[in-house]
């Protein structure tokens, strides 16, 4: 909630508490300035919808999650200035959540808008089983669902690939369609013919299936997880994360970035290192990482990067915050910044405390 930099009435007062009630996650700062998170309770793995041109609201999704009393199948939450948000739907209820691999829980959703339809890809994870992990996809004519359910889309079975999770949509200018998946390998992959890592396939018209004949390209090390790719100019940036997402205050996760002319890689640093060759240590493009003395612990899996009216751009994730004690991972935003030589990076390369306002021009 937004609080104004001037002395108010005691109604003003009444109100400004009432109206807490009503919004998630936001605390008091100035009109120009906003606090992280932005969403104050659990709410991993989030993706962000621009929908404005639409309806004119901003539409995020998690990880299967807990607000209150009520466990949600995918929450979705909407926004008309990407700090303020409220909870509206769940994109599956308990009758229609997908249902092909019975013991899957429903993990890092992925929402776009694809030929006129909703297009939610997600990920249905069994902990520690690479076999039975894997990622499908549903559609709805709304961005708050309900979600008809299609299906998986990409898995061991298809493709090979174990822990095919994490999946994330990405339709290049010329109107080709990508999807970018995978997560953390296990020392016995390969030994059970496993491949691990980032891949990229390219998918059908529709973007609900793989085109026929296309093949998964690697793209990223077998240590990394959260793929979100980002065209500006002439680069694909590959961003992903690095670590241990879920360990509270000790969680290690950071945002790694490389870039490539080709959705399909190689994606590089800026010293040239190849995101592939990543195995062996930390990446050395990392350009988010936890602050000390640990006010967020874990920064992340982020979002699509969001650009303002005033042209600048944002970042969504998902980090621990001190202020609930570490429970859960919270949404944050974060506004990106670019290198003359074409380098994205954060003010602090930490997550910020308080941020000035996104510039959002308001259509309703």
């Amino acid at each position: 909630m937004t609080r104004l930099s001037r002395p108010i009435t005691f109604i003003g007062v009444i109100l400004t508490i009432a109206s807490s009630f009503l919004l998630v996650g936001c605390k008091s700062a100035s009109p120009e300035e906003f606090d992280n998170p932005v969403i104050a309770h659990d709410c991993p793995d989030p993706t962000v919808l621009d929908n404005r041109s639409r309806d004119g609201y901003f539409y995020a999704c998690s990880t299967r999650s807990r607000i209150g009393d009520t466990l949600y199948e995918i929450p979705i939450y909407r926004s008309t200035d990407l700090v303020n948000w409220e909870p509206v739907a769940a994109a599956f209820s308990e009758e229609s959540k997908p249902s092909w691999e019975p013991k899957g829980v429903l993990w890092a959703p992925d929402l776009s808008y694809v030929g006129g339809k909703y297009v939610l890809f997600y990920a249905m994870g069994v902990w520690g089983d690479h076999d039975r992990s894997a990622s499908g996809v549903a559609v709805s004519d709304s961005p708050t669902g309900p979600f008809k359910d299609l299906g998986m889309i990409v898995g061991m079975e298809n493709t090979g690939v174990g822990n095919s999770i994490d999946p994330n949509f990405f339709e290049d200018t010329d109107g080709r369609k990508y999807l970018y998946w995978g997560s953390l390998s296990h020392p016995t992959d390969g030994d059970m013919g496993r491949k691990s890592g980032i891949f990229v396939v390219e998918l059908s018209d529709d973007g609900l299936s793989i085109k026929p004949g296309s093949e998964p390209v690697k793209v990223a090390g077998d240590r990394m997880e959260g793929a979100y790719v980002h065209k500006r100019g002439q680069y694909y940036y590959l961003f992903a994360s690095e670590g241990s997402c879920c360990e509270a205050e000790k969680s290690t996760y950071h945002v790694i970035v490389g870039r490539s002319q080709s959705p399909l890689g190689p994606f590089v640093s800026k010293s040239g290192k190849s995101m592939i060759a990543g195995n062996e240590g930390v990446f050395d493009e990392v350009i988010l990482t936890r602050d000390y003395p640990g006010n967020y612990c874990g920064p992340g899996h982020n979002a699509e990067i969001i650009t303002d009216d005033g042209g600048n751009d944002w970042m969504p994730y998902h980090a621990y915050w001190k202020g609930n004690g570490y429970k859960g991972r919270c949404m944050n935003l974060d506004r990106v910044y670019w290198s003359k030589d074409g380098w994205p990076y954060f003010k602090e390369g930490i997550p910020s405390v308080k941020s000035e306002m996104p510039i959002i021009r308001k259509t309703k």
